[in-house]
Protein backbone atom coordinates (compact mmCIF):
# COMPACT_ATOMS: atom_id res chain seq x y z
CA UNK A 1 0.00 0.00 0.00
CA UNK A 2 1.28 3.45 -0.86
CA UNK A 3 2.13 6.08 1.71
CA UNK A 4 0.04 8.76 -0.01
CA UNK A 5 -3.46 9.74 1.01
CA UNK A 6 -6.29 7.98 -0.81
CA UNK A 7 -9.93 8.83 -1.43
CA UNK A 8 -10.82 6.45 1.38
CA UNK A 9 -9.01 8.79 3.83
CA UNK A 10 -11.03 11.86 2.79
CA UNK A 11 -13.70 13.21 5.12
CA UNK A 12 -17.33 14.04 4.34
CA UNK A 13 -17.70 17.58 2.99
CA UNK A 14 -14.13 17.68 1.71
CA UNK A 15 -13.24 18.44 -1.91
CA UNK A 16 -10.08 16.70 -3.04
CA UNK A 17 -8.06 16.54 -6.25
CA UNK A 18 -6.95 13.24 -7.77
CA UNK A 19 -3.15 13.00 -8.07
CA UNK A 20 -2.77 9.41 -9.26
CA UNK A 21 -4.71 6.23 -9.99
CA UNK A 22 -3.15 3.01 -8.79
CA UNK A 23 -4.38 -0.46 -9.68
CA UNK A 24 -4.24 -1.97 -13.11
CA UNK A 25 -6.14 -3.32 -16.06
CA UNK A 26 -9.92 -3.42 -16.07
CA UNK A 27 -10.34 -1.97 -12.57
CA UNK A 28 -8.29 1.13 -13.38
CA UNK A 29 -10.08 1.47 -16.72
CA UNK A 30 -13.48 1.26 -14.98
CA UNK A 31 -12.50 4.04 -12.56
CA UNK A 32 -11.34 6.20 -15.47
CA UNK A 33 -14.57 5.46 -17.37
CA UNK A 34 -16.47 6.89 -14.39
CA UNK A 35 -14.72 10.21 -15.03
CA UNK A 36 -12.15 9.87 -12.27
CA UNK A 37 -8.85 10.93 -13.81
CA UNK A 38 -5.73 12.75 -12.65
CA UNK A 39 -6.45 16.39 -11.79
CA UNK A 40 -10.22 16.06 -11.39
CA UNK A 41 -11.91 17.39 -8.22
CA UNK A 42 -14.02 15.00 -6.15
CA UNK A 43 -16.47 16.15 -3.47
CA UNK A 44 -17.11 13.65 -0.67
CA UNK A 45 -20.88 13.58 -0.10
CA UNK A 46 -21.42 10.72 2.28
CA UNK A 47 -19.70 7.70 3.80
CA UNK A 48 -21.79 4.71 4.88
CA UNK A 49 -21.58 3.77 8.58
CA UNK A 50 -19.10 0.97 7.94
CA UNK A 51 -17.20 3.01 5.36
CA UNK A 52 -18.52 1.17 2.32
CA UNK A 53 -19.59 2.65 -0.04
CA UNK A 54 -18.35 6.23 -0.29
CA UNK A 55 -20.70 8.61 -2.13
CA UNK A 56 -18.97 11.30 -4.16
CA UNK A 57 -19.71 13.96 -6.75
CA UNK A 58 -17.43 13.95 -9.81
CA UNK A 59 -17.82 16.19 -12.87
CA UNK A 60 -21.36 17.14 -11.80
CA UNK A 61 -22.74 13.66 -11.20
CA UNK A 62 -22.98 11.40 -8.17
CA UNK A 63 -21.15 8.10 -7.76
CA UNK A 64 -20.89 5.43 -5.11
CA UNK A 65 -17.48 3.82 -4.81
CA UNK A 66 -16.47 0.71 -2.93
CA UNK A 67 -13.70 1.01 -0.35
CA UNK A 68 -11.44 -1.13 -2.52
CA UNK A 69 -11.90 1.28 -5.46
CA UNK A 70 -11.49 4.37 -3.26
CA UNK A 71 -8.13 3.03 -2.05
CA UNK A 72 -6.83 3.09 -5.63
CA UNK A 73 -7.48 6.82 -6.01
CA UNK A 74 -4.65 8.90 -4.55
CA UNK A 75 -5.42 12.49 -3.58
Amino acid sequence: MSTGRTLRDAKVGETVTVTKLTGSGSIKRRIMDMGITKGVDIYIRKVAPLGDPVEVTVRGYELSLRKADAEMIQI
